[in-house]
């Protein structure tokens, strides 16, 4: 079965950086549309950041277009999402979800969560 496994998150200053993994396994990773979804304590789940299968197309949440990059490597079956000049607010537990499809924001699977903390 699908399985999402994140890995990467932790405690950073404001103005620092972390880079997320999600390792997928038990579909074909490359056929698949992902994305990063995130939710801070109290508030509804935010989508961040998706890319087609291919890796050709991505896009981005205003609140974190031009600060974090997504990519994805099919040989490893990997997805990352680089986070860089990181503010408090981006404090939450980061998802990694797989799309019903090649492109596009939808998702069918998810992984169990990677805490991120940014301290001021």
């Amino acid at each position: 079965q699908v399985q999402l496994v994140e890995s990467g998150g932790g405690l950073v200053q404001s103005g620092g950086s972390l880079r997320l993994s999600c390792l997928a396994s038990g579909f074909t990773f490359s056929s698949y549309a992902m994305s990063w979804v995130r939710q801070a304590p109290g508030k509804e789940f935010e989508w961040v950041s998706d890319i087609n299968n291919g890796g050709g197309s991505t896009s981005y949440a205003d609140s974190v277009k031009g600060r974090f990059f997504i990519s994805r490597d099919n040989a490893k079956n990997t997805l990352y999402l680089q986070m860089n000049s990181l503010k408090p607010e981006d404090t939450a537990v980061y998802y990694c979800a797989k799309s019903p499809w090649d492109t596009g924001i939808d998702f069918d699977s998810w992984g169990q969560g990677t805490q991120v903390t940014v301290s001021s």
